[in-house]
């Protein structure tokens, strides 16, 4: 009995190497009518099958099947884990700290370690792994982008409460992945969560949702603060942050005095726009300082006029949050310190939707000076 020919219908039978099956049964028929040897069916039969899996290989690559193919072994290598806006997840080891390799989606009612408040494809996606840094440089300012409208009140945030991510790795770049995926975690990222954080637009009132969307632009000109911690570092900087301010309270006082406010707030609201407007008058003078003196001189008004605690009758009358965030005070000095900031994790994660993660994230710091949002 011919081994070729035997070798050639088993290769025929399994398929996956569909011309080695083909050239070995030809040989072997070549062989035998030498040899004598015995098992030209199953040589026949070897070729036969052989070249209907060519066929088969040929019209998956034209179909593009190959790509499924390769995506099954990808994935049977790396099995992955979808994180989507709006899910509570737990992780095998607990907590957001380190690599995650897969996640189990609870009900947000339920205690979990996250809550995915969005998503994002890295900028150069079509180019080399950008490096760790890079990414998460990115995802600093993204994920906080995205947090504002998930859970737009940051009065309401939970002070226990930090952003995190996932984020690719190298090994997961060269598999295609290029997302990172946005999540509330505790602060110590251990401590389990109960309940959701969603807060976004849908959640609001018309006159709640014109109300943050008004702090919203001195929410932005605050985290715009310049590099330098001190005025006398940098007095342009600081000028051009002065005047962004003033921008900023021109915005926020505008939407305000376009609404028609209930009875139950207008009254609370006027005496807010009283006070920006007098806020924005002192920032200007700041933005036009020529020293350092005269600019902490109406920054300090200026200021005054922005405390937090000057927001809260008329949160409260439009039953919004009234504890401010934490990270609000009042030092000129440490305007440039963003706060205390958290504990970052290791960045990057595998998979495009899931995969083996990094867990990446860093505390609420905020911009080191207190307003009225």
């Amino acid at each position: 009995m011919s081994g070729l020919a035997i070798t050639a219908l088993v290769f025929g039978i399994l398929c996956f190497l569909p011309a080695v099956g083909l050239v070995l049964g030809v040989v072997a028929l070549s062989r035998m009518r030498r040899t004598g040897e015995r098992g030209k069916a199953m040589a026949v039969w070897g070729i036969a099958l052989s070249c209907f899996g060519l066929l088969l290989h040929l019209l998956v690559l034209l179909g593009g099947g190959w790509d499924d193919v390769r995506a099954g072994v990808r994935d049977a290598a790396y099995p992955v884990f979808a994180v989507d806006k709006g899910d509570c997840f737990t992780t095998p080891g607990g907590g957001l700290a380190g690599v995650t390799y897969d996640v189990d989606e609870v009900s947000c009612a339920e205690e979990h370690d996250g809550e995915a408040f969005g998503s994002y494809r890295v900028s150069g996606a079509d180019g080399a792994y950008p490096g760790d840094k890079a990414i998460s440089a990115e995802a600093d300012v993204k994920c906080y982008d995205l947090r504002s409208v998930y859970a737009m009140d940051l009065w309401a945030h939970p002070a226990d409460v930090d952003v995190y991510y996932f984020t690719p790795t190298p090994e997961s770049w060269k598999l295609g992945d290029r997302e990172v995926t946005c999540m509330f975690g505790s602060s110590d990222g251990k401590t389990r969560l109960t309940g959701s954080l969603r807060n976004d637009a849908a959640m609001q009132t018309g006159d709640q949702l014109v109300y943050l969307q008004a702090a919203r632009h001195l929410e932005d000109a605050l985290e715009a603060t310049p590099e330098a911690a001190y005025v006398e570092d940098d007095l342009p900087g600081h000028q051009e942050w002065a005047a962004e301010m003033s921008e900023a309270l021109v915005a926020q006082t505008d939407l305000l005095r376009d609404r028609t406010w209930p009875q139950r707030s207008a009254s609370a609201v006027a005496a807010l726009v009283k006070d920006l407007d007098a806020a924005r008058k002192e920032w200007d003078r700041a933005a036009r300082a020529t020293d350092a003196d005269t600019f902490y001189l109406h920054y300090d008004k200026g200021m005054d006029l922005v405390e937090p605690a000057g927001a809260v009758p008329s949160r409260e009358a439009l039953d919004l949050g009234t504890t401010p965030p934490p990270h609000l005070v009042g030092d000129p000095e440490d305007s440039g310190d963003g706060g205390a900031e958290g504990d970052k994790g290791d960045q990057g994660g595998k998979g495009g939707k899931g995969n083996e993660r990094d867990n990446g994230g860093n505390g609420d710091g905020g911009p080191g000076v207190g307003a009225a949002v």
